[in-house]
């Protein structure tokens, strides 16, 4: 299979990001306090939970400590080496848009979990970035009539609810939110990417050095699109939010076709007209 994205460079840039994460993993904070409160909702215990990607305390604590206990296990998004029905509960906070066999990874979730287990995601989704991306193309192309990968590729919501039911998920629920935030400048925001451990790992990035024009370029064009009154420029991530169960017959099932006890007509109150009829 071609590999979307480096994994050893992703794992260099998390590693050298780690020191900055109390300041600079905002969003994974945030994302975090959203995975924790939709946890809380369910009311269950899970005795035990696998946590994937683990990216600073922050988000160890709020996840694993506050709401499950003692009972968890930290794995690398890329390396899944769990039994089949081994685990209660799943979770992963920002981790899994960086996974080159996505439907395979969400396939082995599924398959280590027990029945009636849950997995609880979050990840960056389509429209993270997409001004930044959009910037640097452009320039990009201006000053060298090409163009290289500069912003990795993520999926949308549909795409991911497709692959939740592809791999098995029962009662699967996608949604999203979009973060605005704001910086002072296009290197202020790369600083920002940077710091997080989000720098562009993409497989087939450029290797050779990249004039600093382009950049300026593309901070003129930002600025132009995607400003505020107060000249500060917007970056959207858009967070992506999955939830899914391993199959377990207790759960609700949608009804066989013609096994329904009331007619949809009656429900609604009307009458029922059949086909080539005509309305009275």
């Amino acid at each position: 299979m071609l590999a979307v994205f480096d994994r050893a460079q992703i794992r260099r840039q998390r590693e050298r990001a780690n020191p900055y994460m109390g300041t600079h993993g905002f969003l994974f904070d945030w994302s975090a306090k959203q995975l924790t409160e939709r946890l809380d909702i369910v009311r269950r215990q899970f005795p035990l939970c696998v946590q994937i990607g683990a990216r600073g305390p922050v988000i160890t604590n709020s996840i694993v400590t506050d709401c499950i206990g003692n009972a968890d296990i930290l794995c690398e998004e890329d390396f899944f080496p769990f039994a089949k029905n081994s685990i209660d509960l799943v979770v992963s906070n920002l981790a899994l848009h960086t996974v080159n066999d996505l439907p395979g990874a969400l396939l082995q979730i599924r398959q280590s979990l027990k029945p009636d287990g849950l997995f609880l995601a979050t990840m960056f989704g389509g429209e993270t970035l997409y001004e930044l991306r959009a910037c640097l193309s452009e320039a990009e192309l201006e000053l060298s009539n090409g163009l290289s990968p500069r912003v990795a590729p993520f999926a949308d919501k549909q795409q991911m609810g497709g692959l939740l039911q592809r791999a098995g998920f029962a009662l699967p629920v996608v949604d999203s939110d979009i973060v605005t935030v704001t910086y002072s400048s296009i290197f202020s925001l790369m600083k920002d990417l940077r710091l997080m451990g989000e720098g562009n790992a993409i497989a087939e990035r450029a290797k050779n050095f990249t004039p600093r024009r382009l950049f300026m370029r593309a901070g003129e064009m930002y600025a132009q699109k995607f400003s505020d009154p107060d000249g500060r420029i917007r970056a959207s991530f858009e967070v992506i939010f999955l939830l899914g169960w391993s199959p377990h017959d207790s759960q609700q099932k949608p009804l066989r076709p013609g096994t329904a006890q009331t007619r949809l007509a009656d429900a609604l109150m009307t009458q029922e007209i059949g086909a080539g009829e005509k309305p009275q």
